[in-house]
């Protein structure tokens, strides 16, 4: 079943910030420039939206939106999103043999649960995230920019990791970014968000070989100017 939200209307006293609808059936991308309402979206299915801010959230989904149950969050930065003074595995909160059985699906050696996060690289930790994230067994998983801490290299790994995590498991991917460039390796479908409105949106291939609007033209072609783009 589709995940399709009929409505998002995120609003202060003044005026109204974010006002878009869309829908997908796998993986989707929604991509903007900093302060385009990406991150405010995202917050707003987790219900996580600052006080100052109301919203209207109205969606068609057989799950409800409830996060840490249906919904789980990677974040942007994995060098702050773990207490540096616990153990690994005391950050999962499930049984020892749960906890071998994720790291070994996300490529990890079990002996790693007995460390503490300031002794593994960037690219572990982020994949320490993703197996607590998978032992909630997520029907939804929201990616927050969760690459942009490493290079070039690990964030294509990382990014082919979640979508063969995506294919064992079978959650949904909602992927925010201001990456266009990385939205082929995970996703199917994407929207540009411009100002709290969606300006273009369709399948990946579409919009990133043919694009309608100035703004997603402008996206493409700054990120794609040092490397080579294949759909």
């Amino acid at each position: 079943m589709s995940f399709t939200c009929k409505e998002l209307k995120i609003y202060d006293d003044k005026k109204t910030i974010v006002d878009i609808s869309f829908s997908f059936s796998d993986s989707f991308a929604l991509v903007g420039q900093s302060g385009s309402g990406k991150s405010l979206t995202l917050k707003s299915l987790l219900g996580m939206l600052p006080s100052n801010l109301k919203y209207n959230l109205s969606y068609d989904w057989k799950y409800e939106l409830k996060r840490g149950k249906s919904v789980v969050l990677v974040p942007q930065n994995p060098f702050t999103s773990l207490s540096p003074l616990t153990k690994i595995k005391d950050n999962f909160f499930v049984k020892e043999d749960k906890i071998n059985n994720l790291l070994k699906m996300v490529e990890l050696d079990s002996v790693i649960k007995e460390r503490f996060p300031s002794e593994l690289s960037g690219g572990q930790l982020q994949r320490i995230i993703l197996a607590i994230a998978l032992s909630h067994n997520p029907k939804l998983l929201l990616l927050d920019e969760p690459t942009t801490a490493l290079d070039s290299d690990l964030k294509e790994q990382i990014l082919l990791l979640v979508k063969s995590l995506q294919k064992a498991s079978g959650f949904k991917i909602f992927f925010v970014t201001h990456d266009i460039g990385s939205t082929p390796l995970i996703c199917n479908e994407i929207a540009v968000i411009k100002e709290g409105n969606i300006i273009e949106a369709g399948k990946i291939d579409d919009i990133l070989t043919n694009p309608k609007n100035e703004y997603t033209k402008k996206l493409i072609e700054s990120n794609f100017k040092n490397r080579e783009f294949r759909c």
